[in-house]
Formats: structure tokens, sequence, C-alpha cells
């Protein structure tokens, strides 16, 4: 097991003084060197045996801190391989961003697919969130967003007609908040709203989870720098690969 770009061993150790268990030390600094990027997706870990003997632990104990990973979805058993790194979770902050830049950023690799995009009539609760009558039409864009080959939300976006031109190819090549700044449109301000709920069918199939499987929701509506709302997001995404991260402060 190295570092990513490196030829030497990754560092590794446990703290027998410790209270807490060597299987979760030992996790934890797996799991940091996925996330920083030291361990990077399709690495291998090599033999449980050799990592056992190497910091003085019990193979039970070395396989029961790969294994928390394996559950959390940063690593898979693969037969005739081994343990293989997947991929970091990607833990996004609650501010007025995309998600296509914050997987860049992440180094992830963002990649999307174009499920529809068209105009419709505005149910009650979009022609609310936008500002408009019921029943008007409005644009729909829903993508499929991916990071390294693997579903991770299911993206719904209502935008007031003539906002500005969506076409298909542009939408699968870059992010829906950068095609909005490159038309003029200046984002300013958002209201969301965070929350979970269990996949239904249809989102099932299309995040590849079973039905029922926890989600992560998250609603916006944005605002330009007149007021004007530029666009009401509903969108999902799958909870083992996602969180929002908050930064909370004392109120004086």
């Amino acid at each position: 097991m190295t570092a990513h770009g490196s030829d030497r061993p990754l560092p590794l150790s446990v703290d027998r003084t410790s209270p807490v268990p060597l299987y979760f030390q030992l996790a934890q600094q797996l799991e940091a060197a996925v996330e920083q990027g030291r361990l990077a997706p399709g690495a291998l870990l090599g033999n449980e045996i050799d990592l056992a003997a190497r910091l003085g632990l019990s193979r039970p104990t070395v396989r029961q801190a790969i294994q928390s990973l394996v559950d959390k979805g940063l690593m898979v058993r693969r037969r005739g391989v081994g343990t293989q790194v997947v991929h970091s979770k990607v833990r996004r902050p609650l501010e007025l961003s995309s998600l296509y830049d914050d997987l860049e950023a992440a180094g992830q690799r963002p990649a999307t697919s174009v499920l529809r995009n068209t105009t419709e009539p505005a149910t009650a609760e979009v022609a609310a969130a936008l500002g408009v009558a019921e029943g008007s039409e409005v644009h729909l864009v829903e993508r499929l967003r991916s990071a390294h080959g693997e579903p991770m939300a299911l993206l719904r976006n209502h935008l007031p007609p003539g906002l500005l031109p969506l076409l298909t190819e542009e939408l699968e090549a870059t992010g829906l908040y950068r095609l909005m700044r490159a038309s003029g449109v200046t984002l300013h301000s958002a209201r969301q709203t965070v929350g979970a709920r269990a996949a239904d069918a249809r989102q099932a199939r299309v995040l590849a989870e079973p039905v029922g499987a926890p989600l992560l929701t998250m609603e916006r509506t944005t605002y330009d720098d007149t007021g004007r709302v530029v666009e009401f997001g509903s969108h999902v995404y799958r909870a083992q690969r996602y969180a929002f991260e908050f930064q909370l402060l004392v109120r004086a």
C-alpha cells in the first residue's frame, strides 16, 4: 500500500495506549488517505496479512478496519483482485455553488446525462417558487450527474421561460450555473432546504440504488442581483456518496 504518486508506503500507525479501538484508528487513517487523495480511486490496499504484520495487528483487526470502509462505500472487495479504493465521499458546503463545480473542485471528474430538456406547465409548487401563474409554460431540465462513471445525483431544475438558451449538448458539457453566468445572469442568493426520503422506483433505477434506499434531498430557489427568481431546483443525492457540510456560529 503506497501513497498516490509515490513508491513509499503509506504512513500508518496505531497507539496501543489509546482508548480508541485499534481497528477504528486504522480505519480513520485509511479514510483520511482516501479523502485527501493519497489513496486514489483504483488503488489496491494490498495483502491484509502484510498490513497486519507491518502494524503488529491481528488479521481480524485489519479486516474489521477495511470492512468499515467497504460499508461506507469508499472501498470494494473484488474477487481475484483484492480490496480496491472506489472513491471519496463528496462533502458539499452549503453555499451558492453548483454540484458540477463542487465535484470538479474535489477532483471527481463530473459527467452529465440530460434526461429531459423541455417546457411544461408549471405545477402549483413550481409556479409559487418562480413567481409565475400556475399552468404557464416553464423550462424543465432534468439531468443525471455522475462522477468516476458512478451515478451521484438526479437533478431537476425549473427556470422562467426565455431566461437563456439551454442546449442539451451544452448542459452535458458543463454546469447549469456556468451557463447562466455566461449568459449574463448574475447569481446573488438562494433559499435552500435539505431533507431526506426513500428512493422510489424511478429514482432507484436511475441512481442504481435499491427501492427504498435513503436519498438526501435539496430544494433551492435562486435569485439574481435584481431579486428575480432564476431557477427552482429539486435534487436527490445518493446518501452513501454524498454529504452536506454546515458551519455553525454561536449567536451573540
